[in-house]
């Protein structure tokens, strides 16, 4: 099959996300003002709470069966080694920009975790309708590319919403303390101006204030008992606090890890699929209302992508270097160590031989960053214009980069 031909069915999906994104950034501009600042926190939210679980658990519970999840066995563990690699790039991209404390939650979250979810859900099925596709009939290559996508972003939202969630939010809480330490530094107390020479290691009123001992003057101005040991046993019982909260475990349950409990648990035992997913069945209403919910996701999403990549055009702090770092292990290291391991993966016979599925397997490793990171930041407040260009230019980026790659991959495995 022609080079061409691939490269126009790798595009227009592409284009498709692009042309959403900017109808997003459109309505988000100051003279339209429909998708604002606080509008997108709101619909962040919404689809955080809703949109994200229902699309999660409905598109699992119709195309994940017990069969299916066998077969599939390699994808969880191929999608665990993106997080893990781009993790490790993410580190040394650190080490080499020596970014700042309140970016490196974010960075580490951009270079693991990629566009697992809807954008697969909208390159795969739109890639198997074009003519030059090579994955065969497009109905079947469309059911079948669904079903690849849909575990992707299942196992992709548990990874994300476990490790990238976590990892911003104690990254935005160690600034938060930090910052809390500097504006609550221990003060003298005094009732009265102390004049007289003060026994110990304080000679006068100025030395106390730089002693590091708190001491109160009381009106014979002598030296009340240090509250150093008080204080720095509260110090320790507030460090203790924050090492137990470190990991919030109620975190892992979060809505789309849940949505992704309900879709395995309805697709893979039987007789719930058939009382809720199988023709005529008799509680189908309720799979169907939370299809069409899940049908406000994607659009949702991307709209959102589109509020915050024009909120990038007006610029941060965050420094070029970075940029370019996330961009190259996006969408030049992450790629060639994912054709090295998935064909490893073939050709040890860890992989079945369905160029569709060969083919997902490589394009987890091209990605852009996921969506849902901005929706993270946005929820702790933490890096929000940051992460705005960084989506700007890595997702401005994606639509020659995806192209490229997914063009390579088509031609790779067919």
């Amino acid at each position: 099959m022609g080079i061409f031909q691939l490269f126009i069915a790798a595009s227009v999906p592409v284009l498709k996300v692009l042309i959403v994104t900017g109808v997003g950034a459109f309505i988000a501009t100051d003279y339209i003002g429909v998708l604002d600042k606080e509008a997108r926190k709101h619909l962040n939210n919404v689809v955080f709470y809703v949109f994200n679980p229902a699309l999660v658990a409905t598109n699992l519970s119709r195309t994940i069966t017990l069969e299916s999840v066998v077969l599939l066995w390699f994808m969880p563990i191929n999608i665990l080694l993106t997080f893990l690699i781009g993790s490790a790039f993410g580190w040394v991209l650190i080490q080499i920009t020596k970014a700042p404390h309140q970016l490196r939650g974010l960075i580490l979250g951009c270079c693991a975790a990629g566009n697992l979810g809807n954008m697969l859900l909208i390159t795969v099925p739109a890639t198997c309708k074009e003519k030059g596709s090579p994955f065969g009939a497009p109905d079947v290559c469309s059911k079948y590319g669904i079903a690849y996508a849909s575990l992707s972003m299942a196992i992709g939202a548990v990874f994300l919403w476990s490790y990238v969630y976590n990892i911003v939010r104690i990254s935005s809480r160690r600034i938060e303390e930090k910052q809390n330490s500097i504006d609550q530094v221990p003060k003298l107390e005094s009732t009265v101006d102390c004049t007289k020479l003060i026994p110990g290691n304080c000679t006068n009123v100025k030395d106390i204030e730089t002693s590091s001992a708190l001491v109160t003057c009381k009106d014979d101005c002598e030296i009340t008992k240090p509250l150093s040991a008080g204080y720095s046993t509260k110090k320790k019982v507030s460090l203790l606090q924050n090492k137990k909260s470190a990991i919030n475990f109620r975190n892992l349950l979060s809505p789309s890890t849940i949505g992704v409990i309900i879709g395995f648990t309805v697709g893979v035992i039987a007789p719930i699929r058939k009382t809720l997913i199988v023709e005529g069945a008799p509680l189908h209403v309720i799979q169907d209302s939370a299809s069409l919910i899940s049908d406000g996701a994607i659009p949702s999403l991307t709209l959102i992508l589109g509020g915050n990549l024009l909120q990038g055009l007006r610029g941060s702090s965050i420094r070029a270097s970075v940029i370019i770092g996330v961009i190259v292990v996006r969408y030049l290291l992450l790629p060639l160590v994912g054709i090295a391991i998935v064909k490893g993966a073939v050709l040890l016979g860890l992989v079945h031989a369905d160029p569709l599925y060969q083919f997902v397997l490589l394009v987890q490793y091209a990605l852009p960053p996921a969506m849902n990171i901005g929706t993270i930041t946005q929820l702790f407040g933490a890096g929000e214009s940051e992460c705005s260009v960084l989506f700007l230019w890595t997702y401005a980026l994606a639509s020659v980069a995806l192209t490229l790659w997914s063009t390579y991959f088509m031609w790779l495995v067919s």
